[in-house]
């Protein structure tokens, strides 16, 4: 009976994921989705998306990481060091097909697309040769949600690093996602000067970073207290004492580094 239920509010969930959306019925402002976790290869993708009078006036396909030094997908693949245009037959890198994918909804306005197959891919947008079905999925998502309530900052991504390592050979790092001045999203992380390590978050998750606590470990800690920043839109919000650490977080005793480096990470966007 158990199993029953989870298929049931899996399929559920397919079907509201895949919903149609009336774009006439979207009021004017900022909306925003991302992916509910990191796939395997790290990453989570986001759609943002800017309505005025009733059409997409802005659309951004970007993504987030949870691996060591990384920055957003645009910013990444720019740089090359994505990759993908070695195995494009357009010969094309991610963020150029993914703002040619944003720019065919600009100009279609079909947030309905579905011309792709089983994989994902689509042959009706010039210029994209990737899968594109996440992208579209995640913007009825986001036309189905509420607007991003008006923030402080400028739109964009926003890296920040520790400038030295401390003494246990960690360097904390954050990855903040400003929607229409808000943060709507936050990768709290940490890179280590031990050869081989991988991020603070991975380390944490598969047990080579142990803390114990009773709170629960690292990882556990940091999505707590990165979703207190996303709810309260702006990491001023949250309290921290003298010795680094928050009672505005239930559930976080480890220290509150986040703020400050989202302070520092969001000082270019002022």
């Amino acid at each position: 009976m158990k199993r029953i239920f989870i298929l049931f509010f899996l399929v559920i969930a397919a079907l509201s994921l895949n919903a149609q959306v009336s774009l006439g019925s979207v009021k004017d402002g900022y909306y925003f989705a991302q992916e509910n976790a990191f796939a395997s290869d790290g990453w989570k993708s986001q759609a943002v998306l800017k309505v005025s009078g009733g059409k997409i006036v802005e659309a951004t396909w970007n993504g987030v990481s949870n691996a060591a030094y990384a920055r957003d997908k645009m910013s990444q693949a720019a740089a090359g060091r994505y990759g993908m245009v070695k195995a494009s037959k357009i010969k094309a890198e991610w963020d150029a097909q993914a703002k040619a994918t944003a720019a065919h909804l600009i100009s279609t306005q079909d947030v309905n697309f579905s011309k792709y197959g089983k994989d994902g891919k689509t042959d009706a947008i010039s210029g994209a040769t990737m899968a594109v079905a996440g992208f579209y999925e995640l913007v009825r998502k986001a036309l189905a949600g509420q607007s991003i309530a008006k923030g402080p900052y400028k739109d964009g991504w926003y890296y920040y690093e520790q400038p030295e390592f401390d003494k246990s050979g960690w360097k904390e790092t954050v990855l903040v996602t400003v929607v229409n001045g808000s943060v709507v999203d936050l990768v709290w992380n940490g890179v280590s000067n031990k050869a081989g390590s991988k991020s603070k978050i991975l380390e944490s998750i598969s047990g080579k970073y142990k803390m114990g606590a009773k709170n629960g470990e690292w990882h556990v800690q940091a999505a707590r207290l990165s979703a207190a920043i996303v709810e309260a839109g702006d990491p001023a919000k949250i309290a921290v004492k003298k010795d680094g650490k928050t009672d505005a977080v239930s559930g976080v005793s480890i220290s509150a580094g986040a703020v400050a480096l989202c302070l520092e990470a969001l000082k270019a966007a002022r």
